[in-house]
């Protein structure tokens, strides 16, 4: 140590032989959650195929990362996906949400919204849930969208492809 404080080391730490960024493992590692205690009434459920395996999804319906997200979701088999609206990024946003929220088969306005860009009829209803989300999204320090959390809690912050989604998902299950 040097009790004169003459460097700090300021980047990520990568471990040389895996080429894995420790930095990122870690901060994953400190931003996971009890996956149990999510309010799952409060998301939009999808499940496909037999739904053994289980993720959510917080997604702003204008978020174009979400939609390309929403893509690979709809490639995946087996799984169940809880969706909360978490409308960050305009006035927009807020709007849109409510109208899926309201919809008589909220999955499928979803899911013809965020896959199809097919616009979701205007509806009204309680959002209560859409400013439940929006708070709880903010306990968790949810900063962008999407954001995914894991059966075990771990997060993924951002736009993944199927692919990679599936990795994570079969390691938890290889544990």
């Amino acid at each position: 140590t040097d009790e004169k404080v003459s460097f700090i080391v300021d980047g990520r730490v990568i471990d040389a032989q895996t080429r894995r960024d420790m930095t990122q493992l870690r901060l994953n590692q400190l931003s996971a959650i009890d996956f149990s205690t999510l309010p799952l009434d409060q998301a939009i459920k999808h499940v496909k195929g037999n739904g053994k395996r289980v993720i959510a999804t917080f997604e702003d319906p204008n978020c174009g990362y979400c939609k390309r997200l929403g893509k690979e979701l709809a490639q995946m088999k087996d799984v169940t996906v809880y969706t909360f609206l978490y409308p960050i990024l305009s006035p927009d946003s807020t709007i849109k949400s409510r109208d899926i929220w309201c919809a008589k088969d909220k999955a499928k306005a979803w899911s013809d919204w965020i896959v199809d860009a097919k616009v979701p009829a205007t509806a009204d209803c309680d959002t209560g849930v859409i400013d439940r989300n929006v708070a709880l999204g903010q306990k968790l320090k949810i900063n962008g969208t999407p954001t995914i959390f894991l059966s075990n809690g771990s997060r993924i912050g951002g736009y993944v492809p199927a692919a990679e989604l599936e990795k994570a998902i079969g390691a938890i299950a290889a544990k």
